[in-house]
């Protein structure tokens, strides 16, 4: 089939989009589509769905993930860039202006996973012999490069500017999973979420954009920068990635893209809830990124949309989320929009 894969896993949508396809499920937002989306603006008024970028606060979600660090520019004439003179009249400066700098790791607050942040082993060539392999076939090595490697490190391909370079704009469709579980640390499978969408009346269609309301974030940003590992590892929900119906449910529901203001949109487990064994840590990223070409959104703030939406008897909106267009990274930070 596909110059780069012999064979595709069980579950993947390889080559369906074409064969170099490089942004998945994206592709199912169409004009069509943005048009409907479009129609669920009726009251003009809009959310900022990030969180600030310095926010959880500290290292202890992820340790190697660090806040953003801010830099000037070097002194000019004495000067550094803040409060900088630029224009003298008269003896007197009269204009001035300020220049920063700033290291930020990509996915250390609100954020898109690009379909390059996640690779499998898996056997494409049918050669008795396990390659390192991403959406589409794209290979560790060879598309995504290391810093040992000519061009490395990041992404020749999958990179996020692909992403970016779609617009990432549809219809949000907001599923409420705080107003029946709360702070409690729960393990959402399919009976669960279908319960949920069923008695809030939500439905979903080829090409949404799956929003998850669970709260997390919402409490993250209460703490102002200090939370604690209870908060963080240990309350409020989180998708079940064991539950094979809902891995299924989420390659059969047609959403383009799966966000969730909580970490990693699920949870963290070393066996499957039912105690099966050999297991993949993160198998709702398996399947997404890697198998189906579905970008996933993390930390999100969605509580006073969720609040808005859920006051007004809705859950549909208009979603802008592109990332930042910047070639060859893993992932990006996020400033998304909703407007309803």
């Amino acid at each position: 089939m596909a110059k780069r894969w012999k064979v595709r896993p069980d579950h993947a949508n390889w080559g369906d989009f074409g064969e170099d396809d490089q942004v998945g499920r994206l592709n199912l937002i169409t004009p069509e589509r943005r048009r409907l989306a479009a129609q669920e603006v009726k009251e003009g008024i809009a959310f900022c769905l990030s969180l600030p970028l310095d926010l959880p606060g500290g290292n202890l979600l992820v340790p190697l993930r660090l806040p953003p660090t801010r830099h000037v520019a070097p002194r000019k004439c004495g000067h550094h860039f803040v409060n900088f003179p630029m224009r003298l009249e008269n003896e007197c400066w009269t204009d001035f202006s300020c220049d920063d700098a700033v290291t930020i790791y990509t996915q250390y607050s609100t954020q898109w996973d690009a379909l390059s942040h996640v690779g499998q082993a898996f056997d494409a060539d049918q050669d008795g012999e396990a390659e390192l392999v991403y959406y589409n076939g794209y290979r560790g090595g060879v598309d995504i490069l290391g810093p040992e490697q000519a061009g490395g490190p990041g992404a020749v391909h999958l990179g996020i500017e692909k992403m970016a370079e779609t617009c990432v704009q549809g219809r949000g469709v907001m599923v409420d999973a705080f107003a029946r579980y709360g702070a409690e640390r729960k393990f959402i499978g399919y009976d669960d979420l279908m319960r949920i969408m069923d008695e809030d009346g939500v439905e979903v269609e080829e090409g949404d954009m799956f929003c998850l309301h669970t709260g997390w974030t919402h409490a993250v940003a209460a703490r102002q920068g200090n939370p604690d590992v209870a908060l963080l590892h240990h309350a409020y929900s989180v998708l079940d990635g064991s539950d094979e119906k809902l891995l299924q449910w989420i390659e059969d529901s047609g959403i383009s893209v799966l966000i969730a203001d909580n970490f990693a949109v699920e949870g963290f487990q070393q066996q499957g809830r039912g105690g099966e064994g050999s297991f993949p840590a993160l198998p709702i990223h398996r399947r997404c990124l890697v198998e189906l070409g579905i970008h996933l959104g993390e930390l999100w703030h969605l509580t006073p949309l969720n609040d808005w939406l859920r006051a007004h008897k809705r859950s549909r909106f208009l979603l802008t989320a592109p990332p930042l267009r910047l070639p060859g990274s893993f992932g990006s930070p996020a400033t998304p929009v909703a407007t309803v």
